[in-house]
């Protein structure tokens, strides 16, 4: 099973700090990181900027699967559905793969002007481990959804091809 963790932060810069820590016990095997992004939202700005970490560009869902991800989340939802429709995929894949509306809601509403967030696709059994790695930073919350091995496979089918 995999599990796609957010880790919400009290800053904008929050997330991308810890994000720097999470990366040696993932190059180190330490962690197993499947895919990660990070989510940071000024007090002043319209939208928050996204960053998909460096090394998981080469993960196994990649840009397209964290654009559509934070269009439905952050954008108007009419256009993350364009989104998804220009990437062959649409909320309803998401659905059928685990992340449905609760989740996209939630996340919506927790991660808004001032914060940021951390987000992270990985093993469902290390998600404790990565939290006792970014305790340090003292993130205010963890959003997850846990994904079948069916789910998390579909999830890769719809993004990899």
């Amino acid at each position: 099973m995999a599990t796609l963790a957010v880790w919400k932060f009290s800053t904008p810069s929050a997330a991308g700090e810890a994000s720097t820590r999470l990366q040696d016990p993932a190059s180190q095997g330490v962690v197993v990181v499947h895919d990660a992004a990070t989510v940071s939202w000024e007090g002043a700005a319209e939208k928050p900027r996204t960053r998909q970490l460096a090394g998981a560009a080469s993960g196994p869902l990649g840009g397209s699967f964290w654009g559509l991800l934070f269009g439905l989340i952050f954008l108007v939802p009419l256009l993350g559905a364009a989104i998804g429709a220009a990437t062959g995929a649409d909320s309803g894949s998401l659905n059928d793969v685990g992340i449905d509306d609760t989740f996209i809601n939630k996340v919506r509403d927790q991660i808004t002007p001032g914060t940021s967030a951390l987000f992270v696709l990985c093993p469902d059994a290390v998600v404790d481990t990565i939290e006792a790695e970014l305790a340090v930073h003292q993130p205010a919350e963890l959003i997850f959804t846990s994904l079948t091995s069916e789910q998390e496979n579909a999830l890769r089918s719809v993004f990899t091809e």
